[in-house]
């Protein structure tokens, strides 16, 4: 029995109530086979059953294939669990499906994101030209979909391209904005580089 002058005293740790400033953890899977209806909703149930969400994801038709890439948060038992279910998962969807586990994004350089769009007539090496032109600056493209298509009154095959890039803030952006202009007017692309909003 514990006299009235006793005190109980607990031990402190600087981790006690930090559980909430842990790492998350992630899990990125990509999935590829033939398109029908049904495989999102698939792929997203799986992810709810076991108890993780996903954060980012990247879905679209490709001729007849479907492909998407989804990254998947959660504890790490929970992201065992569906890498465990996928081999299941591929037989039931007719999908080749691969995952590997990656770590929140670095966020030491501080990158200003800018949205680049460019179109002109579809012919080969406009994806090559235009990540050349950013690799050489050492600027990292974080996002980048293409898509052909029919101009409205010609009937002339067009290519657009949409991305998104990472540019230092020690870049001089007039500067970087005035070099793009004139590489992509050499290459006869019209192109817009500007501040991504939103």
């Amino acid at each position: 029995m514990l006299h009235s002058n006793h005190q109980i005293q607990f031990p402190t740790s600087p981790n006690i109530g930090k559980d909430m400033t842990r790492q998350k953890t992630y899990l990125v899977i990509s999935a590829l086979g033939e398109d029908h209806p049904g495989i999102v909703n698939q792929l997203s149930k799986a992810v709810l059953e076991h108890g993780c969400n996903i954060e980012d994801s990247r879905m679209t038709v490709l001729g007849g294939e479907f492909a998407a890439m989804l990254l998947v948060e959660g504890k790490w038992n929970t992201l065992a669990k569906i890498e465990n279910s996928l081999p299941e998962l591929e037989r039931q969807l007719g999908m080749t499906i691969i995952s590997k586990r990656t770590g929140e994004r670095a966020t030491g350089r501080n990158l200003l994101p800018y949205a680049i769009d460019v179109v002109s007539m579809d012919h080969p090496g406009i994806v090559n030209n235009l990540a050349g032109f950013f690799a050489e600056r050492n600027i990292n493209i974080e996002d980048m979909a293409t898509s052909t298509y029919a101009a409205a009154h010609t009937g002339t095959p067009m290519f657009a391209v949409h991305m998104t890039v990472g540019i230092p803030a020690d870049v001089h952006i007039a500067g970087l904005r005035e070099e793009f202009m004139d590489y992509c007017d050499g290459l006869n692309l019209d192109a817009v580089l500007e501040p991504l909003k939103g």
